[in-house]
């Protein structure tokens, strides 16, 4: 084989023992490639080691035996296996111009036979493959490589290379090896042997450093080893009078070592070379030149043809040497006839193999840039992996975070749906104990009088309609004269929806409270749904504010009073014992007056009773269907269905700005609050009272505005806020009534405190006839 141009040593080559440990794996082809890449030149020699492990130890030989085999088959045979085994290392080496050197170990332990044959051979560099991972069963694989890297002489410097051909560990050495083996004398050799050869055959052109031998890597010695660092060997450094090193006998010791004997394809071609004198070069060989970059490893035949052709060129040349001193002329001129042809042909043949050469220097360039290609495309698929798998992490680091607040939103809904079910659950237990109570209370005859109805048909002469004084949406209201007093009759409509549910209502709550504020309730007819009131003269705040039936106007003095007196009884429904009440349909309808103008609330037939617990901590309580009349009901209360103490202080706030205005209460709200952003307030006031204090009526208003806000918590509280204010402009009013001493009717006006006694004693007959009765 004739290596290159471009790849002949420019010196001796490096005086190391290096090996490599081979076996059938992919990781000892991976190590041999990287030590060829790395660590050697062109004509080196490298050993590869192979130990054949022992099923058991022979007796008479110990532990181990140890066989070194030749490359080229001299000393003891090979068998067939580690022939198969050493073929496509010994390949390898071959393409790529390195001398190989075989040998067997034969042992029960690797990791020991490999250690005691570096320690007995001087090894200065060793290469091993890292260790194959387990397979699907994950049995447990021994780590050859691991352990001969601890357990190798500190002179051996040990690479172990990935399957990626990176080194995956290393070691370096610290000192030098303690002998020379004569095995490292011959590799030095045949290395110099070479190397001059090819030197005096071919010079490299002029600027190629490809042909410079890689040098292995540096060892750290100490200071003590610095002289023998300057050592030289005359037999690796000198040369004799002839121009060759100095020849080196073979030691009598450690015969196991044999050269390979191989003759070498780069001593062939000075003997063509020696047949021409260097002036009667062909013209042909001048071109060789022009193919001194090119690659020869990848065509055979051309190996093959010029390693055939210098031996027939020898040969020819001394047979015609031989015949010049006994041949004619005319022998002579044919027998160099026949040369010069002989020469043409192998020209030709020369040629061609140079065609073929550039031919695969281009295939070789291609598949160069089809593999440079092939790494970036694979590069750019590793970073988007990467960028891939990064955005993975961000996306699971988010998800992780959305379920850790999803959980803990759920933790939160657990315990709020927990404590509302307490809550609930409290509820319904002390709804089921105030049900008890009003069962109990409804079967006894001491908490309303009963009437039966023929009482009542008497009394109404049949429901006349001459007595009818107004309907509502339980049913029609009639006048007429019970027990010596005048009452006003409330029948139940068969249409009349919830009307039973009604009709127990209101019946349980005004049988149970009194309060001077509150309409009065003498009696029932349960079978036929009537209910039995104390007869109201001037009849509904509504038709004395829009004065119907020609009725005179209220005074701003009676206005004041009758807000404060219905603050007053919708504050004790809200504070009766043991549950509030919610009245849920707060109107000037439903706001009768007296005789002397006391105003008292009425139709509690829709009122609900909270339970103190949720009215006391949550303030509100959750209803099926919402209940009241259009522009007096609570908007949250309508949206979402929370009844609370608050609902009935939208509905008093509405009544507040109807009693200061007498306009309908659609857009109300609105309306006055834009007049007091104008300063248009007085235009708002009802024009059929002339006096009117505008001061204390816009306070009223503005307190009438901020109870009608829109959300429950911006509300101001009744007992705190609201009838403080409203506890002032009554007082006012009657100040200012008592100065006057009569109504603007004309009629006596009597004192608040001769009101309440005259209500009072009015009660106290009232039970007194029931109970004769």
């Amino acid at each position: 084989m004739w290596p290159p141009p471009t790849a002949m040593s420019h010196g001796p080559p490096l005086n190391k023992l290096i090996a490599v440990a081979i076996d059938k794996d992919r990781g000892s082809q991976i190590a041999l490639k990287w030590a060829i890449d790395n660590l050697l030149a062109r004509g080196q020699t490298i050993i590869l080691i192979h130990v054949k492990v022992k099923a058991s130890a022979l007796p008479f030989s110990g532990n181990r035996s140890n066989q070194d085999a030749s490359n080229d088959g001299s000393g003891m045979e090979l068998e067939p296996q580690l022939k198969e085994l050493f073929l496509p290392f010994r390949v390898f080496c071959t393409r790529k111009d390195i001398q190989c050197h075989d040998v067997v170990l034969e042992d029960v332990d690797v990791v020991k036979a490999i250690i005691e044959y570096v320690n007995r051979t001087a090894i200065e560099v060793l290469i091993l493959g890292a260790a194959a991972k387990g397979g699907l069963l994950r049995f447990k694989v021994k780590d050859i490589p691991g352990n001969v890297l601890k357990g190798v002489p500190d002179f051996c410097t040990v690479y172990i290379i990935s399957k990626t051909g990176k080194i995956s560990s290393t070691r370096s050495a610290a000192r030098l090896a303690p002998f020379i083996h004569p095995l490292r004398h011959q590799f030095m050799q045949q290395g110099n042997v070479k190397s001059n050869t090819i030197e005096d055959s071919n010079p490299p052109p002029r600027g190629s450093v490809s042909g410079i031998p890689k040098p292995v890597s540096d060892i750290p010695m100490s200071n003590l080893h610095s002289d023998t660092l300057n050592m030289k060997s005359p037999f690796t450094h000198r040369k004799g009078p002839n121009g060759k090193p100095y020849e080196i006998s073979q030691p009598d010791t450690d015969i196991s070592f044999v050269n390979s004997g191989r003759p070498s394809i780069d001593n062939m071609f000075p003997s063509f070379a020696d047949n021409y004198d260097s002036g009667a070069t062909p013209p042909r060989l001048s071109g060789f030149s022009d193919f001194e970059g090119q690659n020869f490893e990848s065509i055979p035949m051309g190996r093959r043809s010029l390693d055939i052709m210098p031996s027939e060129m020898s040969f020819l040349s001394m047979e015609g040497e031989r015949s010049s001193f006994s041949s004619t002329p005319d022998d002579v001129a044919a027998e160099m006839r026949r040369l010069k042809l002989e020469l043409k042909q192998t020209m030709e043949m020369y040629s061609t193999a140079c065609k073929e050469a550039l031919t695969a220097q281009q295939k070789a360039m291609e598949l160069q840039r089809w593999k440079t290609e092939e790494q970036r495309r694979i590069e750019e698929a590793r970073f988007a992996e990467e960028a891939a798998l990064a955005l993975a992490e961000k996306e699971k680091a988010k998800s992780r975070a959305a379920l850790e607040h999803a959980e803990a939103a759920q933790r939160l809904a657990e315990l709020e749906s927990q404590k509302r079910i307490n809550v609930e659950m409290k509820a319904l237990k002390e709804a089921e104990e105030r049900n008890k109570v009003l069962n109990k209370l409804s079967n006894s005859d001491f908490r309303y009088r009963r009437y039966s109805i023929e009482e009542i048909e008497t009394a109404t002469n049949y429901f006349d309609q001459s007595n009818k004084i107004g309907e509502g949406g339980y049913g029609p209201v009639y006048k007429c004269y019970m027990d010596h007093t005048h009452v006003a009759v409330k029948v139940l409509r068969p249409d009349a929806a919830h009307g039973r549910q009604q009709f127990q209502q209101e019946v349980e709550v005004l049988s149970c409270i009194r309060h001077p504020n509150m309409v009065l309730l003498l009696g029932a007819c349960p079978e036929y749904g009537c209910l039995i009131y104390e007869f109201m003269s001037n009849g509904s705040l509504e038709d004395r504010l829009f004065q119907r039936g020609n009725t005179p106007p209220l005074s701003w003095q009676h206005r004041f009073g009758i807000a404060a007196e219905i603050g007053a009884g919708l504050l004790f429904l809200h504070q009766s014992k043991p549950e509030p009440i919610v009245h849920r349909d707060l109107k000037p309808a439903n706001i009768l007056l007296d005789r002397n103008l006391v105003s008292k609330i009425s139709d509690v037939g829709l009122a609900r009773l909270v339970p103190p617990s949720v009215a006391d901590t949550v303030t509100q309580y959750r209803m099926t269907s919402t209940a009241g009349t259009f522009c007096y009901i609570d908007p949250e209360y309508q949206k979402t269905g929370m009844l609370g103490i608050k609902s009935d202080v939208y509905s008093l706030g509405i009544i507040f700005l109807q009693i200061l205005t007498a306009k309908p209460p659609m857009g109300l709200t609105h309306h006055v609050e834009r007049a007091i952003e104008k300063g248009t307030f007085n235009e708002m006031l009802d024009e059929s009272v002339p006096d009117w204090p505008f001061d204390d009526a816009l306070s009223l208003a503005k307190l009438s505005l901020k109870c009608s806000e829109l959300r429950r918590k911006d509300r101001p509280d009744l007992s705190k806020v609201i009838m403080p204010e409203l506890e002032r402009l009554r007082t006012l009013g009657e100040d200012n009534t008592c100065q006057s001493g009569f109504h603007s009717s004309g009629k006596l006006k009597l004192p608040k405190q001769y009101v309440i006694w005259l209500w009072e004693l009015e009660e106290h007959i009232m039970k007194h006839n029931l109970l004769i009765d």
